[in-house]
């Protein structure tokens, strides 16, 4: 009401100087003004017959609106405060900021797609009725950030010519020569260190466990080279945390639980990296890459609702053999909604709902992470039910 009020009101000349870069604290001043006015439309000459038209187009400007915010304004002295990643190393000094953008850390959607697989195993592995191991979970999402960031400039380094082809790559700190070869070198060095330290912290089966993953990090950036498969090779990487997150807890792994739970991982993989590498498939054709999606094309979501079967099916059998109770099933049913709801509402064509369905991976992990933990202290329960039923007879 207020902004309209005000639109009716200026002469037209002046929404011309505002609409063309004015700043817009004039505007709460004027505001001010007519506030303590007793008003009316004013007379003014200069409002021609166009004017109607210019103010409800600028009117419509959504920038004009937050001028009318009280949190926006100097005179309350509040300001929103943005907690995301991507500003948080945009505030970073300026010499180190390539390196944070190298290793991905304004985009965690990576990290969480790493890490997950880990908490659920973790989650798996705890004693009935007992919460994960808060230790071995911040242990192992330091261990994901680092290794993700050590997989991002191995991808970047191998990338190098392709990025530089892509427009949404172009801009990466190798691609775009703000770090040099040698400088990425030395700073996977550097990631590789800190993510060994992390690994020594475990056991001695999960040490080296865990380091044979590292062919598969170093080899995955280059099976689109090779492969109309890549996703596979990249779920295979990805889910190696289902494996090592049972063995950090337990010094061994079930392979009853841990070889399903690998297995619905890698199914979620190629879920998830198809449905991302839709964005950039007419890319991908020019400069001469392979991967799924263009494997697929219109037959997507066929394969999609396939995977999703497989991993559900994973899912269940690594429940079974874990001993999981109702609330894990309950949240499985969930996950299977979601990602029914996913596959149908997908427009391949669309690189922002591609995107947005790729990024909402992060939430069905993390909702399958609380089932697990939900499962597990409901096998407390479930066990006192038992012993009480026992004590009765």
């Amino acid at each position: 009401m207020l902004a309209a009020k005000l639109t009716s009101q200026l002469p037209l000349d002046t929404l011309r100087r505002i609409h063309h870069g004015t700043s817009y604290r004039c505007l709460y001043t004027l505001s001010n003004i007519f506030l303590h006015t007793e008003g009316g439309r004013t007379s003014d000459a200069s409002l021609l017959s166009d004017s109607s038209a210019l103010r409800r187009g600028f009117y419509s400007l959504s920038a004009f609106r937050p001028t009318f915010r009280l949190r926006d304004t100097q005179q309350y002295g509040r300001r929103s405060i943005s907690l995301s990643a991507a500003k948080i190393v945009n505030s970073a000094p300026r010499p180190i900021q390539p390196y944070l953008r190298l290793m991905r850390l304004d985009k965690p959607i990576g990290t969480w797609l790493l890490y997950l697989p880990c908490a659920w195993s973790i989650a798996l592995a705890a004693d009935p009725g007992h919460l994960p191991h808060l230790g071995i979970l911040t242990l192992f999402g330091t261990g994901a950030l680092l290794m993700r960031g050590a997989g991002c400039t191995i991808n970047d380094m191998w990338d190098k010519d392709f990025d530089k082809k892509v427009s949404r790559t172009a801009t990466r700190p190798i691609a775009s020569g703000e770090i040099s070869q040698r400088q990425a070198v030395v700073f996977l060095g550097g990631q590789l260190s800190l993510a060994l330290c992390v690994l020594l912290c475990l056991n001695y089966y999960s040490i080296a466990l865990g380091a044979a993953s590292l062919s598969l990090v170093i080899s995955y950036p280059l099976m689109k080279r090779i492969t109309y498969w890549p996703q596979f090779v990249l779920g295979l990487t990805f889910n190696w945390g289902a494996l090592l997150g049972w063995s950090a807890v337990k010094g061994f792994c079930d392979w009853s639980v841990c070889l399903p739970l690998y297995f619905s991982g890698v199914m979620w993989t190629l879920i998830y990296d198809t449905i991302y590498a839709h964005q950039d498939k007419d890319d991908d054709v020019k400069i001469g890459v392979k991967s799924t999606a263009l494997r697929f094309q219109e037959q997507t979501k066929p394969w999609l609702s396939g995977f999703t079967v497989a991993m559900l099916s994973g899912l269940v059998v690594a429940g079974v053999n874990a001993e999981q109770t109702l609330p894990y099933y309950a949240v499985l049913s969930t996950v299977a909604v979601h990602l029914t709801h996913q596959i149908y509402t997908l427009d391949i064509h669309k690189p922002e709902d591609c995107w947005k369905k790729f990024v909402s991976n992060r939430n069905l992990g993390l909702l399958l992470f609380l089932g697990i933990v939900a499962g597990n202290l409901w096998k407390e329960r479930r066990e006192n039910l038992l012993q009480n039923k026992e004590e009765v007879r």
